[in-house]
């Protein structure tokens, strides 16, 4: 609850906001990559600001310095992927709270790296900080898994579109007889005209299946061009890539299997839900983890996500709305 008091002096009359204060000890860190300013203030304690560079080393002679005051809550922002070391080496022994830089919004004209970490110790001791959401390091651990997988097969998809565009300018015009230039039939058609097959005509009798759409003499004509070295040059790289992309994206979907032992009910639960497979389903538990208690109801959950509409409204007039509050790490 915040209380009012009068200042006065020779020409003016202030008046200070006080805020109860809910949390005995805490501290308030401003985050950069080089260094981290902590102000520490408390019952029992006097206000004080160090400055700690982000090496491990003194990252827990910070973690030491509030353990010998007693500190029980730390307050950071959550800038860019800088807070990550700190809040791995002090989640273990305080309470973090990571906060979206919106909340921390400092005075106009006083923007100081220490004033900053001292309005962030001041608003986490008066409770006025509402903290993000920050999975469990497992959960957390399988989030940058899934991420990277995500990206690889963003990068095989990619090259499998290259391997179309150096086709068509070989004059090869499979994508318009078969469904996929990633299918079985199509990719032995690719790897003999890598190999530089002499009688395609002879290959498609012995590679054919009644499953395609397309006439043997369609695949002919779609595989007679003009293949130069070059192109074959191009095809055998882009290849070699996408195997090699392949292979890294298996390995990540085994290092998630892995996290994921103990949570397999889990998976095999929203991989009953239509349209979610496995994959699918991975990705969901790498993004919100397994703790539903960390929404309240789903339509926090759709906020969190920043999948609901919302309202910014203000005089009767509907404003342009600000992005989601939460943070997701």
């Amino acid at each position: 609850m915040e209380t009012n008091r009068k200042v006065m002096d020779s020409s003016k009359e202030y008046q200070v906001v006080e805020f109860e204060q809910i949390i005995e000890r805490g501290c308030g860190l401003d985050v950069h990559e080089k260094m981290v300013v902590a102000t520490i203030n408390g019952i029992g304690l006097k206000l004080e600001t160090r400055t700690f560079d982000t090496f491990t080393s003194s990252l827990q002679e910070l973690a030491d310095w509030l353990s010998s005051h007693r500190i029980t809550h730390v307050a950071m922002e959550s800038t860019g992927v800088y807070w990550k070391p700190i809040f791995n080496i002090l989640e273990e022994n305080f309470h973090i709270i990571l906060v979206n830089a919106r909340h921390l919004k400092s005075v106009p004209g006083r923007k100081t790296d220490k004033i900053d970490s001292q309005w962030i110790c001041k608003l986490l001791l008066s409770g006025l900080l509402k903290a993000s959401y920050v999975p469990q390091e497992k959960i957390r651990q399988l989030r940058d898994l899934s991420r990277y997988s995500t990206k690889l097969i963003q990068q095989s998809a990619s090259e499998k579109n290259r391997i179309q565009k150096i086709l068509e300018d070989a004059n090869i015009k499979l994508s318009s007889v078969v469904s996929s230039i990633s299918g079985m039939v199509s990719t032995k058609l690719i790897d003999a005209l890598i190999e530089g097959e002499a009688d395609l005509e002879k290959f498609i009798n012995s590679i054919y299946t009644k499953k395609l759409k397309a006439t043997k003499a369609d695949l002919l004509k779609a595989v007679t061009g003009r293949v130069t070295d070059h192109h074959r040059f191009m095809l055998r790289k882009i290849k070699k890539h996408i195997a090699f992309l392949e292979q890294e994206i298996a390995d990540l979907e085994a290092q998630m299997d892995e996290i994921l032992t103990d949570n397999k009910s889990v998976i095999e639960l929203l991989s009953t839900i239509p349209g979610v497979d496995k994959k699918a389903a991975t990705n969901i538990v790498a993004e919100i983890g397994v703790d539903v208690e960390a929404f309240p109801s789903e339509k926090h959950l759709a906020k969190w996500a920043g999948i609901c509409p919302g309202n910014n409204e203000s005089g009767g007039k509907k404003k342009a709305l600000e992005p989601p509050m939460a943070t997701n790490i």
